[in-house]
């Protein structure tokens, strides 16, 4: 049997940071005098920090010079850890927590995947930082989603072959990066906006453990 790897993305599949997101950005946004609304923070999930300040400044139709878009940046990050530094075990998204234990316990080599630079302080925060074999994220990819980097990476350390890896994504982005890494995809949130993946479900409560051991097992 060929050893199969789960990926997943953080933000909106293993907690709800996409809040907090909101609302930093949104303090931000409001600061420099551009109107924010969460119609306007689904098109910042999954995309960098950088390009969510572009976006912002283009809504706004405002141009900044370099020291103060980078000032801007860590503006909202400093705000953004203010948030996540309060964060506890009970903000692990429902379902998600018998999933991971049910692949540590047999053992299937798992990996996170995201392009969130506060990935392994979140993961600190709430208790799930020795549960990964590796964390790829912002910190060490170059490119982000929908480019496949943060999951090709991911299973170079696994050292399973792209085929074998199962993404867990929430976003369309990561779907798409899933796509191009030659893995399956499966999409937590909404069945419209994820059309692309191979399954969606609306959330980890609805995936069943033997729906889990069918992937492991190939039978899906």
């Amino acid at each position: 049997m060929n050893t199969k790897g789960f990926i997943f993305d953080l933000d909106g599949v293993i907690v709800d940071t996409a809040k907090y997101h909101f609302l930093a950005w949104k303090k931000l946004a409001n600061s420099i005098g551009i109107d924010f609304t969460e119609k306007e923070n689904e098109q910042l999930k999954g995309v960098s920090r950088v390009k969510s300040l572009e976006k912002i400044l283009e809504w706004g139709n405002k141009s900044v010079d370099q020291e103060e878009f980078t000032e801007l940046m860590a503006l909202k990050n400093e705000d953004y850890l203010s948030y996540i530094n309060k964060m506890t075990e009970a903000e692990i998204l429902p379902g998600v927590k018998k999933i991971l234990d049910y692949l540590v316990e047999n053992k299937i080599p798992i990996a996170l995947g995201s392009a969130s630079k506060n990935a392994p302080v979140i993961l600190k925060k709430v208790k799930l930082d020795t549960v990964f074999q590796t964390v790829v994220d912002g910190n060490s990819v170059t490119k982000a989603k929908p480019n496949p980097e943060v999951f090709l990476k991911a299973a170079e350390i696994l050292q399973i072959s792209p085929k074998n890896c199962i993404v867990f994504e929430d976003s369309l982005a990561g779907i798409k990066a899933a796509k191009l890494a030659g893995m399956k995809s499966i999409g937590i949130g909404d069945r419209e906006v994820l059309y692309e993946a191979d399954i969606v479900f609306k959330d980890f409560t609805e995936i069943p453990l033997s729906f889990i051991e069918k992937l492991i097992n190939q039978t899906i």
